[in-house]
């Protein structure tokens, strides 16, 4: 019999084995300095892409009045105990309220986290005899939490409507046997790609077959919608949409998650959510400061119009020089290249050391192998100088992405590597 762990020191994992390279630069590096457009990294002013403070809340004077005064208030700790047992207030209350409204649903749960808290609700929703069907493309926490799942599930092919049908069709029939039900899964953007799940298309399927949707909407929650209720929203099938989640991580800058539905819904998934009903509920600096932010996003509109006037400039800049988005359609902006994952470490390299701009990298075994993403964050407070500098570096690069410069000086690393 084996070491357990002699399988773990033998193979590190796709991401695991570059740690000696990427580790401290590439991944897990330290952004320093107020959260904002512009922010120090390894002691060089650069442009920041990869912060998910899309309305610009994060280093605000009045949310750090507001969290600070929390703080100095209630400490980190209250209110202490899960929910169910002595960690319950009324401004828990108040925000579950407030963000039901914000999102046109009858009712509200507060997540301690969004990763915890969606996984813990596709383990409530469904049982051994129900049928998970979900979209390929699922962030992680959606498909751990379908791992959670004791019975069936099947995948549809990324936002492919006839591939969902057909997954439909076959979960139709073996929920007949079981005497289960289906639940769908999508999401409202998806934060790689950046496009909108198709929402409306998947609820038109509700006249041919019986399923409930579960859309995660972390990516929309606050920069989708009319009035930043997210993509089910803007799409105009947010009644149809019967599990609804949120976190606060990003359109928010806090920590934090809510599930919206039905009070019925709600009222089962408080009692029967594990992760939730076994841990310490949310400390009340962050419950007072998500209150603040959420009266944010209610009335000030035009956080979100300076996004959308960043996000337009940064996108349509991009494209008008040749280089491939995608079909995104939300803040989201990749930039899809060639190459190994080595050639993209020269790449970013470039970007940060040459033209002080930071944004993230993708790369196998998030998307494909020999596919290079590069995820370009635009929030409002970026400013339209941010995004000229950001495309004349892009357009610098071009001739080096070209010729094989990049793909010269990682030839070291690959040889290294064993690539």
């Amino acid at each position: 019999m084996k070491d357990l762990f002699e399988r773990i020191l033998a193979n590190k994992g796709p991401l695991g084995k570059w740690a000696s390279q990427a580790e401290g630069y590439f991944v897990f590096p330290k952004l320093e300095g107020p959260i904002s457009n512009r922010m120090k990294f390894q002691g060089k002013d650069v442009i920041t892409w990869s912060i998910n403070d899309y309305l610009g809340l994060a280093n605000l004077p009045e949310i750090k009045k507001i969290d600070g005064e929390a703080a100095a208030e209630y400490g980190a700790a209250y209110p202490m105990g899960a929910r169910m047992m002595s960690g319950h207030t009324e401004f828990h209350e108040q925000l579950e309220q407030e963000c039901a409204a914000f999102v046109q649903k009858e009712a509200a749960y507060l997540l301690n986290f969004g990763y915890q808290g969606i996984m813990s609700c596709i383990d409530a929703l469904v049982g051994k005899d129900d049928i998970i069907v979900y979209d390929v493309d699922s962030h992680a926490c959606i498909i751990d939490g379908v791992r959670l799942h004791m019975g069936k599930r099947f995948t549809f092919k990324h936002n492919d409507i006839e591939s969902l049908e057909l997954n439909l069709e076959r979960a139709t029939k073996m929920a007949e046997q079981t005497g289960g039900g289906i639940l769908v899964i999508s999401e409202g953007v998806f934060g790689m790609r950046g496009e909108q799940g198709k929402l409306k298309e998947i609820v038109a399927l509700k006249k041919k077959f019986n399923f409930r949707l579960l859309v995660d909407d972390a990516h929309g929650f606050g920069t989708l919608g009319k009035t930043g209720a997210g993509a089910g929203e803007e799409q105009g099938i947010q009644d149809d949409i019967d599990v609804y989640f949120a976190t606060f991580a990003k359109s928010m800058a806090s920590i934090g998650a809510f599930l919206a539905a039905d009070q019925g819904i709600i009222d089962y998934l408080k009692y029967n959510l594990r992760s939730q009903m076994f841990a310490k509920s949310l400390p009340m600096v962050y419950v007072k400061g998500a209150l603040k932010r959420l009266d944010m996003l209610r009335t000030q509109p035009e956080l979100k119009a300076k996004l959308w006037e960043n996000v337009n400039a940064l996108q349509n800049g991009l494209k008008e020089k040749g280089f491939d988005i995608g079909s995104t359609t939300s803040c989201v902006t990749p930039v899809y290249l060639n190459g190994s994952i080595p050639e993209a470490m020269a790449l970013v390299k470039d970007l940060r050391e040459n033209h002080g701009i930071f944004c993230s990298i993708v790369v196998y075994p998030v998307i494909p192998k020999g596919l290079i993403l590069l995820r370009l964050i635009p929030t409002a407070s970026h400013t339209l100088q941010d995004v000229e500098e950001t495309l004349t570096a892009f357009s610098s690069i071009r001739e080096r992405l070209e010729n094989g410069t990049y793909k010269r000086l990682s030839a070291a690393v690959a040889a290294a590597m064993g690539e």
